[in-house]
């Protein structure tokens, strides 16, 4: 949306933007963000950004050295579809304010630091990812662990389990069966018109949008296809991602979920990443030449996948619930090879 600081400025004077939205990521991956007033944005602001504590966020630093820095990135900047003030949001990296070093444990900075690892390898010179991240949509989410009591519900309209609930109206029998919610058109899918929404502000927000439709799981299962991008600017994109689903979810009073496994029983919701590398602008995956058009970088890629797939998992499916989801007959990956 904009090269430089000038654009940036620019942009808020002319459109009166209220409020620029500060977005960072903490050590397991969750946005974090506080506002300030976009009247105080100036040149300086874009080269000493902004403090913050960082011992109050999960996986950075101590008490005794807690002062961290942020440096904004002004071409991650978007209009936050959701604010009723006019709001910039914007990304930015995480810096060591007493050093002027970037900052180990942001997950941004890692990302920049493998492609720049890739480049000096001379193998490849650019890696692309397209994840296509699943999620479920339900109408209702209740949970409580207490001392007296311990459970969770979830609930939609078009769950199979409720092919015999009274409902306002009548119960019309339009319900997604167990395992079969891969493509169903209305009635049946009730959440084309949420889908819809969610893919008009993607498109609103930057994103190009390949397809949209329903999953396989009952009760509201969906998958939202956008084109691929850089490592750095794909991780900034599924942040962003997630951020309009849920509260596009939200907005219509329900919930969007990506959790690995909510329902038993069901097909969990996964991630599919696409990937490649290339190099002077051509596929280093790509051999003519081979049986499977597939070149001895590709087969080292994959192979280093395989190899390394058990460590890989520390960090794509960190959450107990990973595993859950993890287990044959729903379509996910049980087998190392």
């Amino acid at each position: 949306m904009f090269k430089d600081s000038s654009e940036v400025l620019a942009y808020i004077k002319e459109n009166d933007v209220k409020f620029l939205d500060i977005r960072f990521t903490d050590l397991p991956g969750v946005q974090q963000h506080f506002n300030i007033p976009a009247s105080t944005v100036d040149e300086d602001f874009f080269v000493n950004g902004q403090l913050f504590d960082g011992s109050s966020i999960r996986g950075f630093a101590s008490i005794h050295e807690s002062d961290m820095q942020l440096i904004p990135d002004v071409t991650t900047a978007y209009v936050d579809p959701f604010r009723e003030a006019s709001t910039l949001v914007m990304i930015f990296d995480i810096y060591n304010p007493r050093t002027g070093e970037i900052y180990s444990k942001d997950p941004r900075q890692v990302a920049k630091k493998a492609e720049k690892y890739l480049a000096s390898t001379g193998i490849a010179d650019t890696a692309f990812f397209a994840p296509e991240a699943e999620f479920y949509i339900f109408d209702e989410v209740r949970y409580s662990v207490t001392s007296g009591e311990s459970f969770y519900k979830v609930d939609s309209e078009e769950a199979a389990w409720n092919t015999g609930r009274e409902e306002e109206g009548g119960n019309l029998g339009n319900k997604t069966p167990y395992k079969g919610g891969y493509f169903p058109v209305s009635p049946v899918d009730k959440t084309a018109d949420l889908r819809d929404d969610m893919t008009l502000k993607l498109i609103e927000s930057g994103f190009v949008l390949e397809r949209s439709h329903h999953e396989v799981g009952t009760a509201g299962q969906q998958e939202i296809n956008y084109r691929f991008d850089t490592m750095v600017s794909a991780a900034d994109d599924i942040l962003k991602f997630k951020y309009i689903v849920k509260n596009t979810a939200e907005e219509w009073g329900k919930v969007a979920t990506f959790m690995p496994k909510p329902l038993f029983g069901q097909n969990g919701s996964g991630m599919h990443t696409h990937q490649s590398l290339f190099k002077d602008g051509r596929n280093a995956f790509y051999d003519p030449d081979d049986k499977y058009f597939l070149s001895d970088v590709g087969k080292a890629f994959i192979a280093g996948q395989l190899r390394h797939a058990r460590e890989i998992c520390s960090i794509f499916a960190q959450w107990v619930n990973s595993y859950k989801r993890l287990v044959p007959g729903y379509e996910a990956p049980v087998y190392v090879a």
